[in-house]
């Protein structure tokens, strides 16, 4: 008798804490979703304000990107226009191509410029080999589809539970583990995503000042808005692990309250 009270209370236990962690981790997903909300705007008020201002070299975004380019010897990397929200500025390894937005494309503007420079210099790193690019280059399908892993493993993995052995569990568990890692490592290739990010931009400066291409006004309205780029990776890759969190709690709180009731 003893023992079912303690065990009854184990998962009363179990739920209470089950419960105030989904608590704790859904508020610091309310706060960071307003705050992603606040830099996403701010962001977005920086990005047309600055694509309203003329750039000093006279260029659009097309031609800047072309002749950084050219003179890195990659000719063969074609730039074309997007009205992609998918792609969006984008470097491709896979399609030898830089993306722009069509805001950006044919516009003589600041955003443009950094725009075009830093996806350029995506280009020039992937032709240096650098050892952060190729991780990324190799990774990129981790990045895409991790995230999207683990439902898709979970219900195959219950789905042969049930077919194969009579809804023991053991492959349902085994495949949430294995959609988990994926996540996890998706979530580490993000990290370094962001970085070959954050070298672009620093190469991207370098060549506007080598090169005359922008003052140093100009440089410095592009290194708030890259700043601001970075904040906002960050910020959600914090809010994608969080909510992945909350849903693992949810999952637990679940089982959890079942085991209660049927011990009950």
């Amino acid at each position: 008798m003893n023992n079912i009270i303690f065990l009854e209370e184990s998962f009363n236990a179990t739920e209470l804490t089950l419960t105030i962690a989904l608590y704790i981790v859904g508020g610091l997903i309310g706060v960071l979703s307003v705050f992603a909300l606040v830099v996403s705007i701010y962001l977005s008020l920086k990005y047309f304000k600055y694509n309203r201002i003329q750039n000093s070299c006279g260029m659009t975004g097309e031609e800047v990107c072309r002749r950084i380019l050219d003179e890195n010897d990659l000719e063969h990397i074609r730039v074309s226009p997007t009205g992609s929200i998918l792609f969006g500025n984008s470097y491709s390894h896979y399609f030898k191509k830089v993306r722009l937005r069509r805001f950006t494309y044919k516009k003589e503007s600041v955003t443009s410029l950094a725009m075009a420079g830093q996806k350029a210099s995506l280009a020039i790193l992937d032709k240096e080999n650098d050892i952060d690019m190729k991780k990324r280059v190799r990774l990129t399908p981790v990045v895409i589809f991790g995230p999207y892993a683990f439902i898709p493993l979970l219900i195959v993995g219950l789905i042969i539970d049930i077919l194969f052995f009579s809804g023991g569990g053991l492959v349902t568990i085994l495949s949430g583990v294995l959609g988990l890692l994926f996540f996890i490592l998706s979530y580490v290739c993000s990290f370094m995503e962001l970085k070959t990010e954050k070298k672009a931009q620093a190469k991207a400066l370098e060549i506007f000042e080598k090169n005359n291409l922008a003052n140093e006004e100009e440089r410095e309205m592009m290194k708030s808005l890259f700043k601001l780029y970075n904040i906002e990776y960050i910020n959600n890759m914090i809010i994608a692990m969080l909510e992945f969190i909350y849903y693992i709690l949810q999952i637990a709180l679940s089982l959890a309250a079942s085991k209660s009731s049927s011990k009950s």
